[in-house]
């Protein structure tokens, strides 16, 4: 049992039940320790619309594969998710797991294989029986109840430290919509849609369109802004549901809709919260990482520069180290592959500038930084000075626990 991060929550929020969702979080075997939560279920609502967002990986796992596969049907009847094995480069075998699950699951809840969607995460390369997940699949069915949220989001956790969950409420016209989710992730976390998963969740009524549409958006500000080590999961997977038993709210036709702003807000607030969690137990993380660039030449090469410093290991180490060393900032400015010039950049930590236009400004003493960068959270702005882009991005320090972690990953 890994020691719970020094960065983790207080505790895991208390979410109400969202009308249309049963679920469960259940030990059935497929980890040793029987203490360990192993799989996830989730039961939704008849006509519960479903959008989703996976890996770009060219070496995917089968369950993304088939989730890829029935996303166009737009409906979600059941969710199955099992941690301890990835289910990823397993060629045939791992194909007929996912259709032996997909059929079980398909006969419990009473709908078409088409309207379940699976995941997995774990060791990859590791083939298993076909029916691996399926013959545990009745006990997890019995056990769906409206509120089980922590219990979920147990089940689904690998190298977690701790469970990971969150929820907002929005209005969509004057009907008050819940949206709660849950997600894990610790270590392979560099998402490109980490080893991470996401399963969101709303009573809202909003078309399968409309909600991929938001989903994508953001998704871009929360798990694709975030990375503790570089490293893109074969089985990243996001998925939001809608079940439309909320509130009676104004129809929803475009992503757009005006009346629509503050349930995109929610969503994002939400996805945002759940992937700095993650960043917050990235593998021997002790500290959390915020890093601000402004005046990029658009939004998207702003992101691509800010996950250059938060990828770059030699920035990664100085933070650990606690070193207010701003001249691997500047270096992984320069190796982003994006524009900029070195006489217009500027560079603060901690709210302090130390450069401004290419030079150290006059007087600047690092002893503010110094204490800045001992503390467990730490800030770093970078102004490229060339035009009016700006994106955030989360990362954390790199310590020897990740090379522990990772070193005994399978034993």
């Amino acid at each position: 049992m890994l020691e719970k991060s020094p960065l983790a929550p207080a505790r895991f929020p208390a979410i109400p039940e969202i009308p249309g969702v049963t679920i469960t979080g259940q030990h059935v075997g497929l980890k040793a320790n029987p203490k360990a939560k192993d799989m996830m279920m989730a039961c939704l609502a008849t006509g519960t619309t479903i959008a989703g967002v996976f890996t770009t990986s060219k070496c995917p796992s089968a369950p993304v594969d088939w989730c890829r596969k029935v996303l166009p049907g737009g409906q979600v009847r059941a969710i199955v998710v099992n941690s301890g094995n990835a289910n990823a480069f397993t060629g045939i075998a791992g194909d007929r797991v996912v259709e032996a699950t997909v059929e079980g699951a398909a006969k419990l809840a009473g709908c078409k294989k088409e309207e379940v969607f699976v995941a997995s995460t774990g060791v990859i390369g590791q083939p298993v029986a076909p029916d691996y997940i399926a013959r545990r699949l009745p006990k997890l069915f019995k056990a769906v109840k409206p509120n089980s949220w922590q219990l979920a989001a147990r089940g689904i956790m690998t190298t977690d430290t701790f469970p990971k969950g969150s929820v907002r409420k929005a209005k969509i016209g004057d009907a008050e919509v819940t949206i709660a989710g849950f997600a894990k992730g610790s270590g392979m976390i560099a998402p490109d849609m980490a080893t991470m998963l996401g399963f969101l969740f709303t009573d809202a009524k909003i078309p399968a369109k409309v909600l991929q549409s938001i989903l994508k958006s953001a998704t871009d500000k929360s798990f694709n802004s975030i990375t503790v080590d570089s490293d893109t999961s074969t089985s990243d997977t996001v998925l939001l549901c809608a079940t439309g038993k909320g509130s009676k709210h104004p129809a929803v036709e475009s992503a757009r809709d005006a009346h629509l702003k503050g349930f995109r807000d929610a969503l994002e607030e939400v996805m945002t919260d759940l992937a700095i969690q993650i960043v917050r137990d990235g593998e021997g993380a002790q500290k959390l990482v915020t890093i601000d660039v402004s005046g990029a030449v658009s939004a998207a090469s702003a992101r691509r520069i800010g996950l250059s410093i938060a990828n770059s290991p030699l920035v990664k180490t100085a933070i650990a180290g606690e070193d207010a060393n701003w001249g691997r900032i500047v270096m992984a400015v320069g190796k982003a592959g994006e524009p900029a010039d070195r006489d217009k950049l500027s560079v603060a930590m901690g709210g302090v500038t130390i450069t401004r236009l290419g030079q150290v400004v006059e007087g600047y003493d690092e002893t503010p930084v110094a204490a800045h960068i001992k503390g467990r959270e730490v800030n770093i702005a970078v102004d490229i000075g060339l035009g009016r882009g700006k994106a955030r991005v989360w990362t954390c320090d790199l310590t020897h626990g990740y090379i522990a972690i990772n070193a005994d990953y399978r034993s």
